[in-house]
């Protein structure tokens, strides 16, 4: 094959094994099969403008258009021209499919469903990737630059699934860069000539008869790519200081090592609680057991997002360190304020792999096992060095404060410092929100009030509706957007109380965390998916950070935020006088049904019964399984390929039953086949081919070295000697039994060698690399009689101008 064809097959390959990361994000992988098919007409068409030849840029472009193309054709046929070609309309379908896969990223957790906006996007990045990839590797002739796209495209896959399989996926990517490299560098060795070797020392190709060329030594690229392989996997995990690379888990969030110093930092978990409250299945995430009187206002909190840069609420980078055997005092909490000791001993399922520990506000004790850092200021437990909540069960001291309704009233006013940083807002948030914030708390005395109606104002007053399946954007856009249309979820809900209580110079953030869940017969309380929630803190200086809830038929209200409940007892005795309204339900949270009894009819009538939909059975997944079934044969047949080959092989030589009649009218090419069977067993046995030898010098090799005696001796001769007969005889005679004569030979060698070498002998025979040579020459041919009927082309039609 050629340097140009092997640097194209060589890419195609090295794509695709890149983009094998990209398969745990969606529960089926038939766009996988598409994706290859189209990477395989990409690939062709650039051999072909490359063969015309085109300038690089226009190959480019003729491959680019060809994608668009191929995309067209797949996704958007109905509105394209003759089914292919692209069209307004065409390009405002693909637009319409990007923009509900990015919706549909968003939504449902991974592996989602595959989607036609997801596929797209799978399918297009990957088409883009390759395309970037052929373009460096083969048209440019510079396969290094090549590795960026595709570690892009692993390290994007990587960084979606989690980190699923990330070593698998990792060996796959780096092999396929490898092979880049070493095809291109063979490449560019091979532009050298003919590359000349001893034979004694360096086995080459081997022909019965005539010299060959030899190919150009790899072993040296392959031990290097081996070798640095090997450092890449080897290292991190032998300096645990490092923080592991592309094998560390992704979506890991503490610092350096355990002990002392390091920071934290967080992506948006919003966009994870929404997939979480459209599930299909509430399915169960934790159960704990608590020694309180009443859990309505035990929610479970994650952490707490206090950084709003316009765009989104994010998590602010932070120290952290060892987790204290008794955790500080909460930030601003007086001694005046009532308080209740509980513990609560929670267990995560198995599969539930969340990075931040799952506790009740404030904690002020946590046992639990594993590597966990702490986090002051937002008073999280973190995981470390991939350190996650899988399968953990640990217990919490907490407090449960409840302050007064006067005592919140007769707050003073925050340290400045902390007043200046959670109070922060940024330059281009919108008027409405302040002016809104304003004419919703006109008339009111002090920060409490203005909280409580702000709150009311979500929750009952101000006509908002639940509503799950609203785009989930954090950003200014999404605030202005939300008090427009009065329609999202507990993430708008909160987000938005928090940006409008900052403008009135009240401390706020958002925290992410559960509800309470649902009780069980057993007396354990049971925590699903769709208990994920999210809710206001505000900061009263005594009290400190405090819950408020403004999304309505979520959670409760706590009892401080309505006066006409006494506040100054604990909350166990006063929930027997609590409306009914303010009870949680004990179905999961985002379940579309309502209480009858609930006080906030609007809020029934907001929480629309399509938010979750219904699970569908689409069917037994024939192609799911087909796939399957395929891949597992692929998987097992693979190694046993050489072996395959090698037996076929062996069979076609020695004719039907290995017998060789003295009728057989190819007399020639059964002897040459005979020997070249004897020569290819001493091979697979460690005796390479020596071309520049007689046949009766290499029989005597082939004795020396392998140790034959006997009737083996004898029918190495035999065979040798039948050899220069058909060579070199003015009329070749047929000699029989010369089958039987390479079936003792092989028996002999394999007597003689220890187990180890059979068995390389028998599942990875070196002979096997007929099967690449003879590809390389078939190709070789193709492409030259293709050269010369474009030469033999007119260069003009007849009687063209």
């Amino acid at each position: 094959m050629s340097g140009p064809g092997r640097l194209a097959l060589c890419a195609f390959a090295a794509t695709l094994m890149a983009a094998g990361s990209l398969v745990p994000l969606v529960d089926t992988g038939d766009w996988l099969v598409r994706a290859a098919f189209m990477l395989a007409v990409l690939g062709a068409v650039g051999a072909l403008a490359r063969r015309v030849p085109l300038a690089r840029p226009l190959t480019v472009a003729l491959q680019a258009m060809t994608v668009l193309l191929m995309l067209t054709m797949v996704f958007a046929r109905d509105e394209a021209l003759l089914g292919f070609l692209p069209s307004p309309g065409a390009f405002q379908e693909l637009g319409e499919l990007l923009t509900a896969g990015g919706q549909d990223v968003g939504r449902y957790a991974i592996p989602a469903p595959a989607t036609d906006g997801i596929e797209l996007m799978l399918i297009g990045g990957v088409l883009v990737i390759g395309l970037a990839v052929d373009a460096l590797a083969v048209t440019f002739r510079s396969a290094a630059p090549a590795g960026l796209p595709l570690l892009a495209l692993y390290s994007v896959a990587s960084g979606l699934s989690g980190g699923a399989g990330g070593r698998l996926w990792f060996l796959l990517a780096a092999g396929g860069y490898l092979l880049l490299l070493l095809a291109e560098g063979r490449d560019r060795l091979s532009q050298w000539g003919r590359v000349f070797g001893a034979p004694a020392r360096e086995p080459g190709r081997f022909a019965v008869f005539a010299g060959s060329p030899q190919r150009a030594p790899v072993r040296t690229g392959r031990r290097i790519g081996v070798v640095a392989l090997g450092v890449a996997l080897a290292v991190p995990a032998a300096l645990p200081s490092l923080d592991g690379g592309l094998l560390a888990n992704a979506g890991r969030s503490a610092g350096s090592g355990l002990g002392g110093g390091g920071t934290i930092s967080a992506v948006n978990p919003l966009v994870s609680l929404q997939n979480n409250l459209n599930q299909p299945e509430n399915r169960e995430a934790l159960t704990y057991r608590t020694n309180a009187r009443d859990t309505q206002n035990l929610y479970l909190r994650i952490m707490a997002l206090d950084k709003f840069d316009g765009t989104s609420w994010r998590f602010s980078q932070r120290k952290v360190e060892d987790v204290p055997d008794q955790l500080p005092g909460a930030s601003g909490l007086g001694p005046g304020v009532g308080t209740e000791e509980i513990s609560t001993s929670i267990s995560a399922a198995g599969w539930y792999r969340q990075n931040y520990l799952p506790m009740p506000y404030p904690a002020t004790r946590v046992r639990i096992d594993g590597r966990w850092r702490f986090e002051p200021e937002g008073r999280t437990l973190v995981g470390d060095r991939g350190q996650s909540t899988q399968g953990a069960a640990y217990k919490v001291d907490s407090l449960l404060v409840n302050p007064t309704s006067e005592q919140l009233a007769s707050a003073p006013p925050p340290p400045a410092d902390l007043l200046e940083e959670y109070t922060r807002v940024p330059a281009g948030l919108p008027d409405v929100v302040r002016s809104t914030a304003q004419d919703v708390t006109e008339g009111a005395a002090n920060n409490y009030e203005r909280a409580v109606r702000l709150q009311d104002w979500f929750a009952l007053d101000g006509g908002f509706t639940y509503d799950t399946e609203v785009d989930s954007g954090t950003g200014i856009t999404a605030i202005t957007r939300f008090l427009e249309r009065k329609e999202g979820f507990c993430v708008h809900f909160s987000f938005t109380m928090a940006a409008m209580a900052r403008t009135l110079g009240i401390p706020a953030r958002v925290a992410v965390g559960f509800t309470p869940g649902t009780p069980k017969p057993d007396g354990s309380m049971s925590v699903g998916l769709r208990d994920a929630h999210a809710w206001p803190e505000l900061y009263f200086e005594g009290v400190g950070w405090t819950r408020f809830e403004p999304t309505p038929s979520r959670g409760s209200a706590p009892d401080y935020t309505r006066p006409e409940t006494p506040t100054d007892t604990p909350s166990a005795e006063s929930s027997a006088d609590t409306d009914p309204a303010e009870t949680p339900s004990a179905e999961p949270s985002a379940s579309p049904s309502c209480p009858a009894d609930s006080g906030r009819p609007e809020a029934c009538g907001s929480a629309a019964p399509g938010a979750a939909p219904p699970p569908s059975d689409p069917g037994f997944p024939f192609g799911t399984v087909l796939l399957s079934v395929l891949g597992a044969l692929v998987v097992i047949t693979l190694p046993l390929l050489p072996l395959l080959w090698r037996t076929r092989a062996r069979a076609r030589r020695l004719g039907s039953g290995g017998r060789t009649s003295a009728a057989t009218a190819d007399t020639a090419a059964r002897t040459l086949a005979a020997w070249q069977e004897i020569t290819d067993t001493a091979w697979d046995h460690g005796i390479p081919p020596d071309d520049a030898l007689t046949p009766r010098k290499a029989a005597d090799r082939l004795i020396r070295l392998g140790r034959l005696e006997g009737d083996a001796a004898q029918a190495v001769h035999r065979v040798a000697g039948s050899v220069e007969q058909v060579l070199y005889a003015p009329e070749p005679r047929p000699a029989p039994g010369l089958a039987d004569d390479a079936r003792r030979v092989r028996e002999a060698m394999a007597s003689s060698v220890p187990r180890r070498t059979r068995l390389r002998a028998l599942f990875l025979p070196r002979s096997a690399v007929r099967v690449i040579w003879s590809a390389s020459e078939r190709w070789q041919a193709l492409t030259a009689r293709l050269r010369d009927v474009r030469l033999s082309l007119p260069r003009r039609l007849p009687g063209a101008r």
